[in-house]
């Protein structure tokens, strides 16, 4: 994605990568950060160019989201199929009422959550929040995000592949262990449900 020479493309990519996830686009918006954060460790893009692109991209690209939910998401539940048409109109309420208490939160702190970084903006805009409050929510949310993303990358860049081999390698010797145990506690219950049984079996014979 970012290994071609160009330092223009690397930057569109980043852009176009960080706007469509902000839309509500399942695309890898936040890896092309961490990429990005790594090459400006490298020399090969400038940092601070990395965070304005970065940051314009994730707030325009909410903004966008938002709006196509404020304007269409109403109407895409109502239509949809299922329990999801039946039940619209409490959908829509709740998500009035939610957006209306923690809108905020959701809007600030979903940045750092895959699944809803991209529904965030869009449902923010179904469920009716103010849009002012929104934006400066979205703003200060999506400018932490891409600093603290791309920043550490960018500060982590040099120990980054060694800090991936050793978190795998943990990550396996601990998914072995919980398997083993496990494993070990079924070996053991069997067991005990089988003298268990075999316990009844002889107490049942003698009587």
């Amino acid at each position: 994605m970012f290994l071609v020479p160009s330092q223009e493309l690397g930057y569109g990519t980043l852009g176009g990568l960080v706007f469509a996830e902000s839309v509500g686009v399942p695309v890898p918006g936040e890896a092309a950060l961490v990429v990005a954060g790594l090459l400006a460790a490298s020399g090969h893009l400038w940092l601070p160019l990395v965070l304005a692109i970065g940051t314009i991209a994730a707030i325009s690209g909410d903004n966008v989201g938002y709006w196509l939910g404020r304007r269409f998401g109403r109407e895409v539940l109502i239509r949809g199929p299922g329990p999801i048409g039946r039940h619209a109109g409490q959908l829509v309420a709740r998500s009035e009422r939610f957006y209306a208490r923690h809108g905020a939160k959701a809007v600030f702190l979903g940045r750092w959550i895959a699944g809803v970084r991209i529904a965030a903006a869009v449902l923010a805009g179904a469920g009716r929040m103010r849009w002012r409050r929104f934006l400066l929510y979205n703003a200060l949310g999506g400018f932490a995000w891409v600093c603290t993303v791309s920043g550490s990358a960018a500060l982590l860049g040099p120990i980054v592949p060694g800090a991936l081999y050793a978190l795998g390698t943990a990550g396996l010797a601990v998914l072995a262990l919980a398997a083993g145990l496990r494993a070990l506690a079924i070996s053991r219950r069997g067991r005990s449900r089988g003298a268990s049984t075999g316990a009844q079996r002889l107490d049942s014979a003698r009587r």
